[in-house]
């Protein structure tokens, strides 16, 4: 076991942020040197988080660990407090695995608009190529310290600051990189993201009040428990809530999302869609549940209606689709719906369920946008009625596609699958009705991956296509590992269960609800019991 006196997690905070100041301060001779020096430092941040999860006791998992703490702005009461139990290091390792494959898969894309018309030598092209795609990478860099630091923070107002912080990367990846439209794209993902996040100030401005005060009055450990009454306690959880169901995205505050994932480049989906959205879904599961646990249970069952509307919505919507891009947001609204379903049903089977689907939907979802935004490079364009035949020309993409596909499905073997089988069975012993309708949701879902596949693969090749390459060595590289870990979850999920089993336990003893789940099956034990017929 690694040395526990290791600041593990500010590590993995400034070591990505070294690698984007070293990309903005290359000299114009050194910028064809941006690529290498950002997939090293995206692949150093990884070993360090591989270090910090062997620092990592999963017997404890639902004790925050790795532990850093000091004062930032003592009058008022905020802290630099930092620390994961095991959610929050799954979440930190998905953040550190996508990243440097998302650097891999941008090798080759946003050149300087000028580069192609600019002459001289294939070395000043090159020179002038990598003054725009350091920018990205740079930007890249400094969104992975943050998702890092907001996944480990342990101090509301630390939470609430990274939380709006993470939008500037994500505007500039955006609005700079994106497609003809970014500039529309990037704007409503900002004011949606900024309108929740002012909303949620109110809240962590309210909470502070309600607290104890004092030089750590922000830190979620001293909050948890505050007294406060019925009508407070319920204010501040919707603003808190609020927020939270933006970044997720749910219906009916979703609709920035398919904007933007129509607009951005395919790798900024990837970590906007598998990562950053995850922040909301972490938020309501380790600051609403704990910090409000009677406006929670007060607003469970309208939540529950919310994530069943958001699992046949986006589901519906994303069969419609004829962007492809688009397909793949909406199917992201479906499967966020299942998260917040399992969150909310207030089992220990749904809690873990919930828990592990933000991980393996990050994987899943991951290698669907990189994989398509491999198929739009190759086209020049997302429309899904361009395409056909490709299973005949490029086979491995199609495999890939394939697989990455009924991922998303949760065909059993792959990982999704274990995650949402927990969700729909821990939901069925709380709420049969919202499981039984949620796993509508399932056979939705066989369609739209099943049909995007038949029309963008099978079928006559189209002339156009026919020289269509397949990936080469460094696309199946960047999706070969998403692809693997998505096999080996499948088949063996114990791992990544043990690091969500105890937070689980701990959310419900928060809430202060009984596991449903644990007095369902108590009651068909002593009914089959009564019965005689296991005698």
């Amino acid at each position: 076991m690694q040395d526990q006196t290791f600041p593990w997690l500010t590590t993995l905070i400034v070591v990505p942020l070294i690698g984007a100041a070293v990309l903005w301060a290359l000299p114009s001779a050194a910028r064809r040197h941006a690529r290498p020096i950002a997939v090293g430092f995206s692949l150093v941040a990884l070993l360090v988080g591989v270090l910090a999860a062997l620092s990592f006791d999963s017997a404890d998992a639902g004790t925050h660990q790795l532990v850093e703490q000091a004062s930032w702005i003592p009058a008022f009461g905020v802290s630099y407090a930092v620390g994961v139990d095991g959610v929050g290091l799954l979440l930190v390792l998905l953040s550190v695995v996508l990243v440097p494959l998302v650097l891999l898969a941008a090798w080759r894309e946003h050149p300087d608009r000028a580069a192609a018309g600019t002459e001289g030598t294939a070395s000043a092209r090159e020179v002038v190529a990598g003054g725009r795609i350091r920018h990205y990478m740079a930007l890249v860099l400094v969104l992975e310290a943050l998702m890092v630091a907001v996944f480990a923070a342990r101090d509301v107002f630390l939470f609430y600051v990274l939380f709006e912080a993470m939008l500037i990367p994500v505007y500039f990846m955006v609005g700079a990189f994106g497609g003809l439209q970014r500039r529309y794209a990037a704007v409503k993902f900002l004011l949606f993201s900024l309108a929740g996040g002012l909303v949620m100030l109110a809240g962590v401005i309210a909470l502070y009040l309600q607290g104890p005060g004092g030089p750590e009055g922000f830190l979620v450990d001293n909050l948890v428990g505050t007294e406060m009454s019925v009508t407070t306690e319920r204010l501040i959880f919707l603003a808190f809530f609020l927020a939270f169901a933006i970044k997720a995205p749910m219906w009916p505050v979703h609709t920035w999302l398919p904007d933007t994932a129509e607009q951005a480049p395919a790798g900024t989906s990837v970590l906007l869609v598998g990562v950053l959205d995850k922040v909301g879904t972490f938020g309501m599961l380790t600051l609403c549940l704990p910090l409000f646990p009677e406006a929670s249970r007060w607003a469970a069952p309208v939540i529950i209606v919310l994530a069943v509307v958001s699992i046949l919505y986006g589901a519906l919507l994303a069969i419609g689709q004829s962007d492809l891009m688009r397909l793949i947001a909406y199917t992201s609204v479906s499967h966020f719906g299942f998260i917040v379903l399992g969150i909310f049903a207030f089992t220990s089977v749904s809690v873990q369920g919930a828990s592990l689907y933000m991980v393996n939907h990050g994987l899943s979802t991951g290698a669907l946008f990189l994989i398509a935004g491999f198929l739009v490079a190759r086209r020049g364009s997302q429309r899904i009625e361009d395409f056909g035949g490709l299973q005949k020309v490029v086979p491995v993409l199609a495999g890939t596609f394939l697989v990455a596909g009924l991922s998303a499905l949760s065909l059993p073997g792959l990982s999704t699958f274990v995650s949402e089988f927990l969700v729909i069975v821990g939901t069925y012993g709380a709420n049969r009705p919202a499981a039984i309708v949620a796993t509508l949701g399932v056979v939705l879902a066989a369609i739209y991956v099943l049909w995007t596949y038949q029309k963008v693969f099978t079928g006559p090749v189209r002339p156009e296509l026919a020289a269509t390459p397949d990936l080469s060595v460094r696309e199946k590289v960047a999706v070969a590992p998403l692809l693997g870990l998505m096999l080996v979850l499948g088949f063996y999920p114990a791992p990544a269960l043990d690091l969500v089993r105890e937070p689980a336990s701990q959310t419900l003893e928060d809430v202060g609800v009984q596991d449903a789940t644990a007095s369902y099956a108590d009651e068909t034990s002593t009914s089959t019991t009564d019965d005689g017929s296991d005698q």
